[in-house]
This record gives C-alpha cells, sequence and structure tokens, in this order.
C-alpha cells in the first residue's frame, strides 16, 4: 500500500509531513526505531525540497510512503527541480550540507531519479529495515 500527501513548499510542510508520517508508521505498526529514523531522513528531505528546489513557490511537493515486503519502510519526496541531489562533504564550520549524508548513514537504501513521464523534477527517496 502506497500513501501520498502533498505540501505546499513552505517551512512548516515539514513538521507536517512528519506528523502525517507518525500516524501512519502508528497504524502500520512500524517498530519505534525505524519510525524515529524515518521521521529524521524525512525532515531532511523536506527541508530540501522546501528549501533548496530550484521550482516556482507556487509549485507543491509530494511524500510519499509504503511498506516494501512487509519489512523496509520506503519514503519518497517529490519536488518540481529537474536537479538531482549531489551529496557534499560540509566542513566542521559548516552550518548546513550534512542532510544527504546523514541519509547516506541512516537509511538502508536511498537514491533519487527524474519524475515520471508527464511529470516534472526529481523523486528522492530512502529505505529503513523494520
Amino acid at each position: 500500500m502506497v500513501v501520498e500527501w502533498t505540501f505546499p513548499r513552505h517551512p512548516r510542510s515539514v513538521g507536517r509531513a512528519r506528523a502525517r508520517l507518525l500516524r501512519q508508521a502508528f497504524e502500520w505498526s512500524v517498530p519505534d526505531e525505524a519510525t524515529e529514523v524515518a521521521l529524521l531522513l524525512l525532515s531532511e528531505l523536506a527541508t530540501n525540497a522546501c528549501r533548496h528546489a530550484d521550482a516556482p513557490r507556487d509549485r507543491l511537493i509530494l511524500v510519499g510512503c509504503s511498506v516494501l515486503d512487509g519489512s523496509t519502510l520506503r519514503i519518497e519526496v517529490s519536488d518540481a527541480d529537474p536537479r538531482l541531489p549531489v551529496p557534499r562533504r560540509a566542513g566542521p564550520e559548516d552550518e548546513t550540507g550534512r542532510g544527504l549524508e546523514l541519509v547516506a548513514a541512516l537509511a538502508t537504501a536511498w537514491g533519487a531519479h527524474p519524475r515520471g513521464p508527464g511529470h516534472i523534477g526529481k523523486t528522492v527517496w530512502f529505505e529503513v529495515k523494520q
């Protein structure tokens, strides 16, 4: 089963997306540890979509979640910017730039791809084992 939510590209949407995921994880009986990791990583990807996407402000972000094979939680965040994310090394004094490093470190798998035909932008996703 795939569940999707649409949010405006606004900083408040990150918290709203987290709240929706928390409720869905509870409904699906996702273990607490996997839920906590998923909430943190969703925050990173949704923040990137709201803050860094090179798209008009009125474009929406799409958040989707599903359980694969009964044991893996998959979260996807789509935005209207076609540029795929590129992880970078943040220096010790940098206050930002560690989000994708965090995703790579905590997710079982992650990646990004252009959205399908008829859609603009990209989807960034991660998976967390339950």
